[in-house]
């Protein structure tokens, strides 16, 4: 495996591995039946860690509902709290850099948290996108690789190629048109139909396998069928005989980062699909815990 180092955060705390796996700042409104303590995921909401981090997510929720913000008095107001302990709480996010104070004495969040926290999951992608591949590959004993979506193609930047796997070759930093590799439709997973028209725009639907798109509309009906089965096939679109099953991984936004895939020859891997698919999503589930990423109920 191939890995890209990334500095530790100085905003990241409480996980050993420096990961805000329980902070989603901004990403939803605060309503009466949602209040930020209920992110905490079991952290006491007394203890001053707990009051912190719902204070800063009180910031967030404000910003996701269009407030530039929010005074003391404000975020006091939507938590219920008296105004001096979330006057303590909101200086204690400024002073450890997840808030900005401006001359107005608002408080919003300071956007550094999300870069940083962006450069995390890219790290995390690398070290724990390799565990997954690893594992993947030892209990299917097929070839499986991690791609992302660049303008038209997909690059792969991850691998773990058993020998028997009867794959040649590393595709580590190699492009291929998505509307016929492996990760296409696992990284456009989310995408709107206008998203995809827009990424192949301009694109030849060249063919590469027997079994190669004709177009965005049929590109977009396999995609559909995806949804429905809960993974992707792609069967001898990219060369002749080979055969993918691909998953989305998302990160802690809820945006698709990247396809987990098994790739390999078609008369070995079709027979055992339902199988490979199985332990295939388990890792993508996996994975994407591990980036953050906390499914909607």
């Amino acid at each position: 495996m191939i890995y890209t180092d990334v500095p530790a955060s100085p905003h990241c705390s409480g996980d050993s591995d420096g990961v805000l796996q329980h902070m989603p700042l901004g990403t939803g409104p605060l309503t009466d039946r949602e209040c930020p303590s209920t992110r905490l995921n079991g952290m006491p909401k007394t203890s001053s860690m707990g009051r912190g981090i719902t204070a800063v997510l009180a910031v967030g929720a404000r910003h996701a509902a269009g407030h530039p913000g929010g005074t003391v008095a404000d975020i006091a107001t939507d938590l219920d709290r008296d105004r001096s302990q979330v006057s303590r709480n909101l200086r204690s996010g400024e002073q450890e850099g997840f808030l900005i104070r401006s001359s107005q004495r608002t408080y919003t969040l300071d956007w550094s948290v999300l870069t940083d926290a962006q450069l995390l999951t890219e790290r995390r992608l690398q070290s724990d996108g390799g565990t997954a591949l690893d594992t993947l590959a030892r209990g299917t004993d097929e070839a499986c690789f991690l791609g992302v979506l660049h303008g038209d193609s997909t690059v792969t930047i991850g691998e773990s190629v058993p020998p028997s796997s009867n794959l040649v070759g590393s595709w580590l930093g190699r492009p291929y048109p998505a509307y016929c590799s492996d990760a296409g439709q696992a990284v456009l997973w989310d995408a709107s139909e206008t998203e995809v028209r827009t990424v192949f725009a301009g694109v030849d639907f060249v063919r590469h396998g027997p079994n190669t798109p004709t177009g965005v509309d049929d590109f977009l009906a396999r995609r559909e069928a995806a949804w429905t089965r809960g993974y992707s096939i792609v069967d001898e679109e990219a060369e002749p005989g080979l055969y993918s099953l691909a998953v989305p991984v998302r990160d802690f936004k809820g945006d698709v980062v990247a396809a987990l895939q098994i790739v390999g020859i078609k008369d070995r891997l079709e027979p055992r699909r339902e199988a490979c698919a199985a332990a295939l999503v388990e890792q993508g589930k996996w994975l994407e815990g591990r980036l953050g990423y906390q499914p909607q109920d």
